[in-house]
């Protein structure tokens, strides 16, 4: 009777450590407002090459500065937060066109986006350079990877647009945009 006892609580044992297929949890779904997941929106940090065309003195690099504008020539302070960079051309077009030049042809493009942070439960957590189609997943391994007190399923993504912060628990396939702050959760057991 010891025996059977035994042989049973052992294989309740064994039976515990077996690994589970990960899932990801229900709520790994986008959060987001759909502004979040449609064009790329302009914000504090960014570097833009703006181009006018036949204008090389109107043309060069700027930077969005903290209160979400550019100074740029002629025009003056230009707001450039939760634009996009198609709508940021039009102002600087509008702009120029009152008395400065006739027809002016400006394009604007992003030099380097704002960096995304990483924290909690990765081998090196801090602030890393943005890359264009980015996923959780390789923002991960940049960071050093999972260390080995992650829940890797638990992935927080706090996103700021508009002056709004949203916050939600992503996939690792989902994609990282400029700023977004990752969290990695520390598991239970």
């Amino acid at each position: 009777m010891r025996r059977r006892a035994f042989l049973g609580l052992a294989l309740l044992g064994l039976g515990a450590c077996t690994a589970l297929p990960r899932r990801q949890p229900a709520d790994a779904q986008p959060p987001f407002p759909d502004g979040l997941d449609g064009p790329y929106r302009l914000d504090s940090g960014d570097k833009l090459r703006v181009t006018v065309f036949e204008q090389t003195a109107l043309s060069g690099t700027f930077s969005i500065d903290q209160s979400g504008y550019i100074a740029y020539p002629l025009v003056g302070n230009v707001v450039a937060r939760g634009l996009t960079t198609q709508e940021l051309a039009g102002a600087l077009t509008r702009g120029l066109k009152k008395g400065y030049l006739t027809n002016p042809d400006v394009t604007v493009e992003v030099d380097t986006y704002r960096p995304f942070f990483i924290m909690g439960e990765v081998r090196n957590p801090g602030q890393y350079t943005y890359v264009n189609t980015m996923t959780i997943e390789t923002a991960i391994a940049i960071a050093g990877g999972f260390t080995s007190r992650a829940d890797e399923r638990r992935i927080e993504v706090s996103r700021r647009l508009n002056g709004k912060n949203y916050t939600g628990i992503l996939p690792p396939s989902a994609l990282v945009r400029p700023g977004d702050v990752l969290k990695i959760a520390q598991r239970l057991f």
